[in-house]
């Protein structure tokens, strides 16, 4: 080989080179909303570095943002121009921040393959972010939609925030910490308990699923689908791939994936009183208010509130004393009339749990059902069977 000659670069090595550049470029606001989506799948203890990152890659003329926890990993797809295809992989909590000071105008991204460094342009700002190669990133499963069921954003929306609150946070328990997931022909049923109350919705679906199926999934995943499908009255596509103990939801330009919770779910049936010795119908947003109001007083012990059933004759409207009160602040008293059909009663709730289901009651009445002190209250919206809220009582005191 003569000096001063270099030999020719191997074809494959250009591609490569070519495939591993990357140059974007996005609107602030696209790819701010595009982070808002996946960042919160991001890891904030992680052993493994590339766990607090963001997956950014082009894909199929879009920019793909994907983040994972190794049990929630979510994926949005946002419109972006793309003048060379590349991946990388850049710190969560950098990016987040970075993006959402700068000017809301186009964003260039371009990067560096040999010291993975993402140069981000915009205006007068001008940053190098230190990268970890995509290599590294836990790879993405891509399911088979085939056998997957739809259901209306709105509806399943609705269904999760009547539903999901009332799964437990204790980690001890980690079936609780999910919502058992039940689907036969076009019927669907979901239910969260914490062993203090229970929450179980009923609905039916546009079309029958291709076949029943089972399964408890994190309350936290379907409190991410319901956030970030916020918007749209597009579908949701749901399937279980077989054998990998996961669930995806799918919608236009987002994709979420979580790990089922494997175990098995209580039977929430026996918890469910049968019959009722009174049945009070209430004003939703009257008991709510009353419920706040009390809840001031009642967090600085245990949340107690004491509810006076007080029946009148027939001809005559009843009503509910609502009460709470604390040695350092004071107390609370509220009245709400009611439609009292049995025995009056004084019974005592949790008035946080009270409050949290009649955020998620759609309905201008709703019904509390009681049999005595020591039984459990059944709430239920007045004019609907889809719904139904157990509650345990509290030790009056």
């Amino acid at each position: 080989m003569k000096a001063g000659r270099h030999p020719p670069m191997r074809i494959d090595t250009i591609i490569d080179e070519r495939i591993e550049a990357m140059k974007v470029t996005v609107l602030q606001e696209t790819l701010a909303h595009g982070l808002s989506i996946v960042s919160r799948a991001v890891s904030p203890r992680s052993t493994l570095p590339v766990l607090s990152n963001v997956l950014v890659a082009t894909d199929e003329g879009r920019l793909r943002l994907s983040a994972t926890n190794l049990e929630l990993g979510i994926t949005c797809w946002i419109g972006a121009k793309i003048e060379e295809e590349g991946s990388t992989t850049v710190p969560a909590r950098t990016f987040v921040d970075l993006v959402g000071t700068l000017p809301a105008e186009q964003v260039s991204l371009n990067l560096n393959t040999t010291t993975q460094s993402l140069n981000v342009r915009a205006g007068a700002s001008n940053t190098d972010i230190k990268c970890i190669d995509s290599q590294e990133f836990p790879p993405m499963p891509v399911p088979e939609m085939d056998s997957a069921f739809q259901i209306n954003v709105a509806d399943f929306k609705e269904i999760i925030q009547q539903v999901a609150f009332a799964a437990s946070t204790d980690e001890a328990r980690p079936v609780l910490m999910g919502v058992l997931m039940n689907v036969e022909g076009d019927k669907l049923t979901m239910a969260a308990a914490d062993g203090f109350r229970l929450s179980v919705r009923h609905a039916t679906l546009s079309t029958s699923a291709p076949q029943a199926l089972s399964a408890i999934i994190p309350a936290r995943a379907l409190n991410e689908l319901a956030r970030i499908t916020a918007e749209g009255g597009e579908m949701i596509s749901m399937v279980l791939p077989k054998g990998r103990g996961q669930v995806v939801f799918r919608v236009k330009d987002a994709e979420l994936v979580s790990q089922l919770i494997d175990g098995v779910f209580p039977d929430y049936q026996q918890i469910i009183p049968r019959a009722y010795k009174s049945r009070t119908i209430l004003s939703t947003q009257s008991l709510l208010k009353a419920c706040k109001q009390a809840e001031i007083f009642a967090r600085e012990g245990s949340n107690v509130a004491r509810f006076n059933i007080k029946s009148s004759g027939d001809l005559e409207p009843g009503s509910v004393e609502i009460s709470a009160q604390s040695e350092e602040t004071g107390s609370n008293e509220t009245i709400v009339s009611a439609t009292i059909d049995g025995v009056g009663l004084l019974i005592a709730f949790n008035v946080r749990f009270l409050r949290e289901v009649l955020e998620v009651v759609r309905s201008p009445n709703v019904a509390l059902e009681t049999s005595a002190a020591n039984s459990p209250g059944v709430i239920r919206p007045v004019g609907s069977d889809d719904f139904l809220h157990v509650i345990m009582p509290m030790h009056l005191g």
